[in-house]
C-alpha cells in the first residue's frame, strides 16, 4: 500500500490546523513531523508541545521523525505527546536495538533512518526488528532540497534486502519528492512518501490529491 505522509516542516504555521485538515481531507493517511535538535542536524524545528497541540486536532497517523542525538531519552515523551510511528537515525545512537525496543515497549511502530552517506548494509541487523525504514533522499536538516539522484539505487537495494528475507517492511523516502519523480521513487521500492514543499507550497489539499493520484496510477 502506498502512503502519502505530508511533512508539516513546510507548512504555514499560522494556518497549521487548517492545512492539516486539508491534507487529511485529500486522503493522506499520515502526517510527517520532523523533530530537529540543532546538534544531530544544524536546524532546530519543534518538539513535544507542537505534537501534543495538533494531536487533539487530527486522527491522522503521526509519523514522527527524530533527527536528534541519543533519541532514547525522549521516546516516552513523544509517545505521550501523540506519536504513532517514531523513526530515529541509525547514526544518532550507539544502541539502535535499545531504541527500537523502547518504542515497541509503548506499543508504537519503530522506524530507522539512514543519511545519504550511510550505506544500506548498515541496516542489515535491524531489518526484521523495525516496522519502517526511512531512506533519506536529501541531507537531513533542511526542507526544499533537491532529490539526490543516487537515492534510487539505495531504495532499490533496501527493498531487495527486505525481499530477500521475505519481509514486507515499509520503505519510506524523505526529501526532494515532487510530482515529477514520485512514480519513479515508488517504482524503486518505496511505499511511504514524505512530501513537504510539493504539498504545502500552494493549495495543500489539491497538491496532496494530485500526489496521491500519481501514487495510485
Amino acid at each position: 500500500m502506498n502512503i502519502l505522509s505530508p511533512s508539516i516542516l513546510a507548512a504555514d504555521f499560522k494556518n497549521l490546523g487548517q492545512q492539516i485538515a486539508d491534507v487529511d481531507a485529500a486522503g493522506a493517511p499520515y502526517l510527517h513531523v520532523d523533530v530537529m535538535d540543532g546538534t544531530f542536524v544544524p536546524s532546530i524545528s519543534f518538539g513535544m508541545p507542537v505534537i501534543k497541540s495538533i494531536r487533539s486536532a487530527s486522527d491522522m497517523v503521526f509519523d514522527v521523525h527524530l533527527m536528534i542525538v541519543d533519541p532514547i531519552r525522549y521516546i516516552e515523551e513523544f509517545v505521550k505527546s501523540g506519536a504513532d510511528i517514531i523513526t530515529f537515525h541509525l547514526e544518532a545512537t550507539d544502541e539502535p536495538q535499545a531504541v527500537i525496543d523502547k518504542i515497541h515497549s509503548f506499543g508504537k511502530k519503530a522506524g530507522i533512518s539512514i543519511k545519504p552517506g550511510t550505506p544500506v548494509e548498515a541496516l542489515e541487523p535491524y531489518l526484521d526488528k523495525v516496522d519502517m525504514i526511512l531512506v533519506m533522499t536529501v541531507e537531513p536538516g533542511f526542507g526544499g532540497q533537491p532529490f539526490i539522484e543516487s537515492s534510487y539505487d539505495k531504495i532499490k537495494a533496501t527493498r531487495k534486502m527486505l525481499n530477500d528475507r521475505g519481509l514486507d517492511t515499509d520503505v519510506q523516502v524523505d526529501g526532494g519528492i515532487t510530482k515529477d519523480n514520485i512514480k519513479k521513487v515508488i517504482a524503486a521500492g518505496a511505499n511511504v512518501i514524505v512530501a513537504g514543499s510539493s504539498v504545502f507550497r500552494g493549495d495543500a489539499r489539491e497538491n496532496a490529491k494530485e500526489l496521491i493520484k500519481l501514487m495510485e496510477a
